[in-house]
């Protein structure tokens, strides 16, 4: 008979030396990986010309069985990115001021212990990944990986102009100086866009977002019919006209889609309910938008500069997360 092997599993944790308190970290971390019956983790911190592919990619060469990730959007995102298509979990420990994705797969961004626990026993699930490639406004291009947002408009404007001193101090609320700030730029964006091999349109909007998830910070859902893992980009566009345009935005969002669609009741009031013109939703497996002039942009939060063009496609079941076990 064939003997059978065995391996004692191990963990590696890339984290943000910046956002996370490094000395309670590695005790919640002891004491799961100890009853657990692991070997003593593999650390790996953030540098700052590199949020995490690298450190990722060395977990992955080291033959981890799942890796924790401490740190904001932007780390686990970058993570991730290292992580795509590798088979190895990725394990959530919000330390960041939106914590997108935990939001969305229902984490604790609370609760460092538990979180921790989870990597330790939780089970595995497949999610999608975006990947969307660049263009510059000198025509150069840059591939890139994503697993919650990618937008420009005032989403992109907003994280341009969120002063890090700020953000350091207040977290989130940092957001609302930013947008302030960032909504007098009232020029809207002329593009040109293909879904999936559909016709190509001419639209002007004042900001357009590609979503994997629907939930952002605040319990704000603004793509309700966004999962994580059906194979699908949900997209929205948004094109005020003035104050009235963004309170129409808004109630829709907060009203619509906070409250009613929250019910069986309430999602079949909105299904009478009239589209407005200022918020249009489009779904599809892969976007192509150019623009008339470069513009800002991001990915999960984080700046990514000016780009002039992008091509996103939705890469399914790509990244495996450990989520708590029911």
């Amino acid at each position: 008979m064939a003997a059978i092997e065995t391996r004692t599993k191990r963990a590696a944790v890339i984290y943000n030396p910046v956002k996370v308190d490094l000395k309670r970290l590695r005790r919640e971390v002891a004491k799961s990986e100890k009853t657990a019956g692991w070997l003593s983790s593999l650390w790996l911190p953030t540098e700052v010309d590199d949020s995490g592919t690298a450190q990722a990619r060395q977990a992955i060469a080291e033959r981890v069985d799942v890796v924790l990730v401490a740190g904001g959007d932007g780390t686990v995102r970058a993570v991730a990115q290292g992580l795509r298509g590798s088979g190895v979990a990725l394990a959530l420990l919000p330390a960041g001021t939106g914590n997108v994705l935990a939001r969305n797969l229902d984490i604790s961004v609370m609760q460092l212990a538990a979180s921790v626990q989870t990597a330790f026993t939780g089970v595995d699930r497949a999610i999608d990944m975006g990947v969307i490639e660049l263009e510059r406004a000198d025509h150069s291009r840059e591939t890139h990986a994503f697993v919650a947002l990618a937008g420009l408009g005032l989403d992109a404007k907003m994280i341009a102009n969120t002063r890090p001193e700020l953000k350091r101090r207040v977290g989130w609320l940092a957001y609302v100086d930013a947008i302030a700030r960032s909504m007098r730029d009232s020029e809207k964006i002329r593009m040109r866009y293909r879904l999936d091999s559909g016709e190509e349109r001419v639209m002007s909007v004042h900001t357009i977002l590609v979503g994997n998830v629907g939930l952002l910070p605040g319990n704000v859902l603004l793509l309700p019919d966004a999962e994580v893992d059906d194979g699908l980009f949900d997209i929205v566009t948004l094109r005020p006209e003035g104050f009235g345009g963004w309170a129409q935005i808004w109630l829709k969002i907060t009203w619509e889609n906070g409250v009613l669609r929250r019910s069986s009741v309430g999602r079949r009031l909105v299904g009478y309910a009239r589209e407005v013109r200022t918020l249009r939703y489009l779904r599809g497996r892969r976007i192509s938008v150019r623009l008339d002039r470069a513009e800002d942009f991001e990915l999960d939060g984080d700046d990514f500069g000016l780009v002039l063009a992008f091509d996103a496609h939705v890469d399914p079941a790509s990244l495996i997360v450990r989520v708590p076990a029911l």
